[in-house]
């Protein structure tokens, strides 16, 4: 992805970096060679954006009641399977077995590097020859207790996960489930840290009204659940207050951004700090439960840098990044070109990943994904669209030159 495509190329890897790249016939003897035969060679794909803790889902959950009937299954579903944990067993048994299948789809699905929203964190989880992790550990509360405790708990978390050797990051989750005193202390600690912060932003016109008038259908799911006090209400900031918050880290993530066409103040200032902020964009997520696409032009139009995310199975029926790809550009919303920059090179800069992700280039990690074009492939189409056919598959996954998923043959 920092060139054109190469016809009949190679590579040689060594010690798990790229060493050199050609085209043509190989150097070396041919007994060290491991011809591809017809084949598509990607840098390792991005997911910059998902929750894994729900990869064990056999569907994607009930979108009607748009984000808030959604949200109030995701909790429901997160306090059953408490409620069900075995004696005997740590409550987090569940979310580990969810987290290692949902790792274990994403390198079969060619993904080597990803950009994780966690609200349980156990580091086991994410220990492994699989996809490497960025950990962006969520904070959530509204009641002035949680100012206090929720980020002495994911202090705690963080230095655990950074013990066990995975990057880390911070998610003060959304501004309906965020108190401006709590999610301003979480970004200062990001600060301190120098860590990446990521926030869900502009999701649905439901999070517009709460904001601005403190009711609607918000406001009945955050009481039902005991989360919203009416004789203390929160202070809650509008996204493009957050934006600004987002603007003092390292590095910020701005996750969906689906209506952000209509808050003019927060496009402009995520404008003005796109040199450290990016959106993450999950497709079909956001058409499942908004019932539109985002929108690309728009941050197009503004400079703005946009990864690729699939949110979780929660919302997915899988977590296919070349998936999202193509309802992109099936959608004409981008080019296989830009759709595949958006899954490789952008969503590794979104993360913090650059110097190992995202690129096929001498001297980087051999993160490759490899793809077997479909059969029916002409052999003139554009490389960029053959990896994008409904029929192409993935052959292989390798992270660091090490095979994650599949086979090289």
């Amino acid at each position: 992805m920092v060139g054109p495509p190469l016809e009949d190329a190679w590579l040689r890897l060594e010690r798990g970096r790229i060493a050199a790249v050609g085209r043509g016939r190989p150097p070396g003897p041919a007994a060290a060679t491991r011809d591809l035969g017809d084949a598509i060679v990607l840098p390792g794909l991005v997911n910059a954006h998902t929750h894994l803790e729900f990869s064990d889902a056999r569907a994607p959950f009930d979108a009607s009641g748009g984000l808030p009937g959604w949200i109030g299954r995701v909790v429901a579903a997160r306090r059953s399977r408490e409620a069900e944990a075995t004696p005997g067993h740590a409550p987090q048994a569940g979310v580990v077995g969810a987290i290692r299948r949902g790792l274990a789809e994403s390198a079969a699905a060619g993904v080597t590097t990803i950009g994780e929203i966690a609200t349980a964190a156990p580091p086991a989880a994410y220990c492994g020859p699989g996809p490497r992790a960025r950990v962006f550990r969520e904070g959530l509360g509204l009641q002035a207790a949680a100012v206090t405790a929720v980020p002495r708990a994911i202090e705690a978390d963080l230095n655990r996960l950074e013990t066990a050797g995975i990057a880390v990051g911070l998610s003060p989750h959304a501004p309906y489930s965020v108190a401006a005193s709590l999610g301003r202390r979480l970004i200062e600690a990001a600060g301190r840290r120098s860590l990446p912060v990521a926030m869900h932003l502009l999701e649905s016109r439901e999070e517009e009204e709460l904001i601005a008038t403190g009711s609607g259908p918000f406001r009945h799911l955050l009481e039902d659940l005991g989360a919203w006090d009416p004789l203390a209400p929160p202070v809650l900031l509008p996204a493009a207050e957050w934006i600004g918050q987002l603007a003092r880290a390292r590095r910020g993530v701005v996750v969906h951004a689906t209506h952000i066409g209509r808050d003019r103040a927060a496009l402009a200032r995520l404008a003005r700090h796109r040199d450290r902020l990016a959106v993450v964009v999950c497709p079909r997520t956001t058409r499942a439960i908004s019932g539109v696409l985002p929108p690309l032009a728009i941050l197009r139009d503004a400079g703005i840098r946009v990864a690729i995310g699939t949110d979780s199975r929660a919302s997915n029926p899988d977590l296919s990044v070349l998936a999202e790809c193509r309802t992109l550009v099936d959608a004409g919303l981008a080019s296989p070109e830009d759709a595949l920059r958006m899954a490789t090179t952008t969503g590794a800069w979104a993360v913090g990943f650059e110097p190992q992700a995202g690129v096929i280039a001498v001297g980087r990690s051999a993160d490759l994904a490899i793809i077997r074009p479909a059969a029916a492939t002409p052999q003139r189409t554009a490389p960029f669209a053959a990896a994008l056919d409904p029929g192409a598959t993935i052959a292989a996954t390798i992270r660091r030159g090490r095979l994650i998923a599949g086979e090289v043959r």
